[in-house]
């Protein structure tokens, strides 16, 4: 068992995993090819099993090595519940799941520490990031209602109803033709209205949602930074560890130099 630990533990075996799910990756666009498919297509399905049959054994491996610690491992659990998934479509009885074999992919994310740390990132921005959407969904219902009440009347396509004024208002968010398609034609009968727009674009376009990318920047660089505070620890363990060595080296010489002097005076 410590072999096989030893194994699944090396980096070359997690190399190998990596090339594996990249050459899976190869082979489920490939079978997206219609010519591809009809040369070479009983080929990339008995790769595509041959696959599947390498990450279900490593599965089994990691589950064999680690026993009840790999429930407690997110990352193990995604592994399981990704290979579990692929397993579906495998067994060919239920043809409608046979897409689902790309989840086998994301695979990647669990191999690659560098992926797992923006993941992880990304994970714990969401609250922050919930209390910055409630602040966005606040600003735009309040200028829906606004918008809905100040230019419906004349522009029913695009500001007759709430729902049409929130459309509306998130195309101008995204400053995606907000000027000529929007905004200019507005101002045409209501010259004030960039009076309504401006403050609109710079609350949404300019800062909440400067807000929501400062906030992940923020969770990305903690996640970068947990590693580097594992290894002060680590290396402070080492130290502590040393130092407590050379005191025990410095008692064992001063009892050897009291026994050599006691030796010499008799």
């Amino acid at each position: 068992m410590d072999s096989l630990r030893r194994l699944i533990e090396s980096h070359r075996f997690e190399t190998t995993i990596t090339f594996l799910i990249l050459l899976n990756a190869v082979t489920l666009g490939l079978e997206t090819s219609p010519v591809l498919l009809s040369r070479y297509g009983s080929f990339l399905y008995a790769l595509d099993h041959t696959l599947l049959g390498i990450f279900v054994l490593e599965i089994l491996a990691r589950l064999a090595v680690y026993r009840s610690s790999f429930y407690r491992d997110p990352w193990r659990l995604f592994d399981l519940l990704v290979i579990s998934i692929s397993i579906v479509p495998a067994t060919e009885t239920v043809s409608i799941l046979r897409a689902l074999r790309v989840l086998r992919l994301f695979r990647l994310i669990s191999v690659v520490p560098s992926m797992r740390r923006v993941v992880g990132g990304l994970f714990s921005a969401l609250p922050g990031m919930g209390s910055i959407f409630l602040l966005l969904s606040l600003v735009f219902y309040v200028s829906s209602v606004a918008a809905t009440k100040l230019f419906a009347t004349d522009f029913p396509e695009l500001f007759g109803n709430i729902g049409k004024s929130a459309f509306t208002l998130f195309q101008v968010m995204t400053l995606e033709g907000w000027t000529g398609d929007v905004v200019r034609p507005v101002m045409e009968i209501q010259p004030l209205a960039w009076v309504f727009f401006i403050p609109f674009i710079v609350a949404t376009s300019f800062t909440v949602l400067n807000l929501f990318i400062g906030i992940i920047v923020s969770s990305m660089q903690a996640e970068h930074e947990i590693p580097r505070a594992q290894d002060h620890d680590v290396i402070m363990g080492n130290q502590e560890h040393l130092l407590s060595e050379l005191k025990e080296l410095r008692r064992e010489i001063a009892a050897l130099r009291l026994a050599s002097n006691r030796a010499e005076v008799l």
